[in-house]
């Protein structure tokens, strides 16, 4: 049987690969809205459309949500492999599905499938994270898997808006959907099995993957009897797994703020089309995808040179909120189109530091099998947030005046540091309290 060399690193990719199709199909709505918008209701003012925009994207977030929690226990009953296969197809569907949209509760119906099965992603990142990486890599990995975000967010609001020029947007909304179906090919013929069982990985791989004396530095003997596994109300009973929910819930609206509002905003405050919004918009996501990669290394490299898991997540997470504050300060009053997608990529840069290593918490708490209820858990809280910003940012920013959500921005990010030097107390593998 051949074997391959650094397979994880392979399962890694695709997992990113499947986050850029995820962003791609998400981000497709807010850059083709101003067109579908002109064409569904001409009658309405900006105001009007920005509401009916914000009322479909909490919709699809509220099912998000629900989605989080779902696919976290899918993916620890029946596995990374299979998670994915499920998740994937659905969601691509859901994507095609969007050009028989007709109106608000059509389009509503059309996100709600999508936004249940783009969940899945998350919660299955953070399991495939678990299987495949040892703690020190984990951080570095979760950066990969997270850099996939910030890339289908660089390729998809210039490619769609190219599209545009060439195919009307009910066309673009099927093309899209069937990328993800093509992922299904490759995943399914590589990720046979968990790395204790797969074929193809080389033996050395699977002891550095398997072997728990590599985590950290820690002695713990390679035995997954060790872990702490705790069911969900127990596991609900540490105020750790509390602070992950609240960080995790504090922090996720920043980025629902940008991935849904930042064509909206080109066109409302510099009055761009969608074609000029294709120009400036992806900008923001090269300062994410650097921050994603950023945040994974800084952890790895922090972790190698003899910090523990509790200083380094801290330092890390911290880096990225004070990176993040003053420029919600700047973008109050950016002045140019420039100036202000420059100061998103600072902010996206300081959010993607941060949340890699907050998503990696649930696996530097907990066992194995408890990561993906965390990471679920965590994900749904984390929506359940986005969704009142989201129903909010049009209220908020009645008029074209964004300062008053980017001053709730500022706050959400104080939040994230309260609740990680506070509730997370010491960041290490958990034991029961009983």
């Amino acid at each position: 049987m051949k074997k391959i060399k650094g397979l994880r690193w392979w399962v890694i990719g695709l997992i990113a690969l499947a986050t850029v199709i995820n962003y791609i199909d998400r981000q497709s709505l807010s850059v083709l809205w101003p067109d579908i918008a002109e064409e569904l209701y001409p009658d309405k003012s900006t105001d009007e459309r920005k509401d009916i925009y914000g009322w479909i994207s909490s919709i699809f977030l509220f099912s998000y949500a629900f989605g989080q929690a779902i696919f976290g226990k899918i993916f620890d009953k029946i596995g990374t492999r299979l998670g994915f296969a499920i998740s994937i197809g659905f969601w691509s569907f859901a994507t095609a599905l969007h050009a028989l949209a007709k109106g608000f509760l059509s389009f509503s119906i059309f996100r709600s499938i999508l936004g249940i099965a783009e969940a899945g992603n998350w919660p299955g990142a953070a399991k495939g994270n678990a299987e495949w990486f040892p703690t020190k890599e984990r951080a570095f990995a979760q950066g990969i898997f997270n850099s996939g975000a910030a890339i289908g967010g660089i390729i998809s609001i210039p490619a769609i808006a190219f599209m545009t020029i060439h195919f009307s947007w009910q066309t673009i909304f099927i093309i899209i959907g069937l990328m993800g179906l093509l992922w299904l090919i490759p995943w399914m013929l590589i990720v046979k099995a968990p790395p204790g069982k797969h074929p193809w990985l080389t033996e050395e791989e699977r002891n550095y993957i398997l072997d728990k004396s590599n985590n950290a530095g820690q002695d713990v003997e390679n035995n997954e009897l060790d872990e702490y596994n705790p069911e969900t109300g127990k596991m609900l009973s540490h105020k750790e797994s509390w602070g992950v929910m609240l960080a995790s819930a504090a922090i996720d609206p920043i980025w629902w703020l940008f991935v849904f509002w930042i064509p909206i905003y080109l066109s409302e405050v510099y009055g761009m089309d969608v074609k000029a919004i294709g120009i400036y918009g992806w900008v923001p996501y090269v300062g994410a995808m650097i921050g994603a990669w950023f945040g994974g290394l800084l952890a790895q490299n922090r972790i190698k040179s003899g910090w523990n898991i509790n200083k380094t997540r801290k330092f890390v997470i911290t880096l990225g909120c004070l990176i993040m504050l003053p420029c919600f300060y700047l973008l109050t009053d950016p002045g140019s189109p420039v100036n202000a997608v420059i100061i998103m990529a600072i902010i996206l840069f300081g959010f993607q530091t941060a949340i890699g290593n907050i998503q990696t918490l649930p696996s530097d708490l907990f066992g194995k099998k408890t990561v993906g209820t965390l990471a679920g858990l965590s994900g749904m809280s984390a929506k359940f947030a986005g969704v009142g910003l989201t129903a909010l940012v049009s209220t908020l920013t009645a008029g074209g005046n964004y300062t008053p959500a980017f001053i709730v921005g500022a706050v959400l990010t104080l939040i994230v540091l309260a609740s990680v030097w506070v509730l997370c107390g010491k960041i290490q593998p958990l034991k029961s309290n009983h």
